[in-house]
């Protein structure tokens, strides 16, 4: 396979996206890769339709905790090896990794953890963060292309929230979350949508209490980013917003191996 689909997408909940209707979704958009976070449940609690899907191979990772974070991969090209984790106990725990390994390139799957609850979980998402960095900066060190996909959990730039000023205090917004992500770009990732699409109001997530879909008062925090050598690989990055069924809207790319 020498050009692909990449869609990356939080569902919040597989088992209630799978009522409104995913898999007729899934079928239609048919991507060569599909990464899903905030799954909330265990691979034995899905039903047989979501574990075994014509044409793909199907990965799962699920925390300790019951209902809560996971992430899956639906990929048609089989990956040479899969794992769930960067190798620290606190993280993988929590069940928000899985990294495949192509030949071309190593695809991170990620559900960064939320900051908002207390200081204790801001401070548990810094430390992920910096886990991840230093992971991935192994990988890229050995030559490897990567590709990072999933729910950041931060909005990068003011032109990436509808309300910047009002979330200045707000995980999710907050300086160090932001200066987070300018050291990581500075290590060599490209936040790809961007070279794309330098457009405001392009968001991938809004509040469902407040029904702020409907007035575009949203975030961007879903995100593909590549190692700025894989950067040429990549013809197209966008986000699906009219996609319903989650506060959140897939977001996807196409990738070029003939090159």
């Amino acid at each position: 396979m020498s050009t692909f689909r990449a869609i990356s997408w939080n569902v919040n909940g597989l088992r209630a996206e799978h009522k409104k209707r995913f898999l007729d979704w899934f079928e239609k958009e048919a991507p060569d890769i599909l990464c899903l976070q905030e799954t909330k449940a265990d691979e034995d609690q899905l039903p047989s339709t979501l574990r075994h899907v014509e044409g793909y191979n199907v990965y799962f990772s699920s925390g300790e905790r019951k209902g809560y974070s996971g992430v899956a991969l639906y990929t048609k090209r089989k990956p040479g090896h899969v794992a769930y984790g960067f190798g620290i106990e606190a993280f993988d725990k929590e069940g928000r990794i899985i990294i495949a390994d192509y030949e071309d390139f190593v695809l991170f799957n990620i559900y960064y953890p939320n900051g908002r609850s207390s200081e204790e979980r801001l401070k548990y998402k810094m430390e992920f963060y910096d886990a991840f960095l230093e992971f991935v900066d192994k990988m890229k060190q050995e030559g490897r292309s990567i590709v990072v996909c999933g729910d950041m959990n931060t909005a990068h730039k003011e032109i990436d929230l509808a309300r910047p000023k009002a979330n200045e205090t707000t995980s999710g917004f907050l300086p160090q979350e932001r200066a987070w992500m300018d050291t990581f770009l500075s290590h060599g990732y490209v936040d790809i949508f961007r070279e794309f699409n330098k457009n405001p109001e392009q968001y991938t997530y809004w509040d469902q209490m407040t029904k702020a879909r409907e007035r575009n008062v949203g975030w961007r925090i879903d995100y593909f980013f590549v190692d700025e050598k894989f950067t040429k690989n990549v013809n197209a990055a966008y986000i699906l917003p009219e996609v319903m069924g989650s506060d959140h809207c897939p977001v996807g790319i196409e990738i070029d191996l003939t090159g």
